[in-house]
């Protein structure tokens, strides 16, 4: 009888430390998703210095005169992002002069897709005539601060002071596939409403895309 309630006590204790040791994982778990989401709607974003298809290096703070930033993370080999890439262009074309420019960055690891790589990089915006920076975030460190996940993916932030705050995360529209069948322009009306000084209503939006390549991966 001794032995058996001992036996229970032992099944007990070691219920205990199991549950404490499961505990632990999931809560450095949870820890761990949260670091890997990236900025949240409200959070000022952290300037970067990233190398331009020009050769020159850019930054938010370059330009003292903007509103505000329309982040694109973009690349050439995915299909999505060659699907928004007039749409891209349209938006820069739209809010540039508004004080609003485009800001484009490539997040992909270009050893996972050559097409990705900065020379690449570089003969699409000039076969394309993009107006606005295609930056390669190298390191990789930008884009991990965002929390990007797929291309193309869109942060508004809007300049206050000395600091950028965002204000929108998600997709460019509702419609990946067919420009003429878009119905809601989730990037125009948050700009529209930043530049009317109004806030954003409906300031996230799912992102449909490629998954971004990291290295190491």
């Amino acid at each position: 009888m001794k032995t058996h309630i001992k036996n229970i006590k032992t099944i007990f204790l070691l219920g205990i430390i199991l549950t404490s040791l499961l505990g632990f994982t999931q809560s450095g778990e949870e820890n761990r998703q949260k670091a890997d989401k990236g900025y949240a709607i409200g959070d000022v974003v952290t300037d970067f210095k990233l190398k331009n298809t020009s050769g020159s290096y850019v930054s938010m703070a370059d330009n003292r005169s903007v509103k505000g930033y329309i982040i694109v993370f973009t690349c050439n080999h995915c299909p999505f992002s060659k699907a928004y890439e007039s749409r891209i262009m349209a938006l820069d074309k739209k809010f540039a002069s508004q004080g609003y420019p485009v800001i484009a960055i490539n997040p992909n690891d270009p050893s996972a897709y050559e097409e990705d790589s900065f020379e690449n990089m570089q003969v699409v915006a000039k076969a394309k005539g993009y107006t606005f920076p295609y930056l390669q975030d190298e390191s990789q460190f930008t884009s991990k601060a965002f929390g990007v996940s797929r291309t193309p993916s869109v942060y508004v932030v809007k300049k206050e002071g000395d600091k950028f705050i965002l204000q929108y995360i998600g997709g460019i529209d509702d419609n990946t596939q067919d420009a003429n069948a878009v119905t809601k322009r989730y990037v125009e009306d948050a700009v529209n409403n930043l530049l009317a000084g109004r806030p954003v209503v409906g300031n996230f939006t799912k992102t449909v895309g490629c998954a971004v390549k990291w290295k190491g991966v």
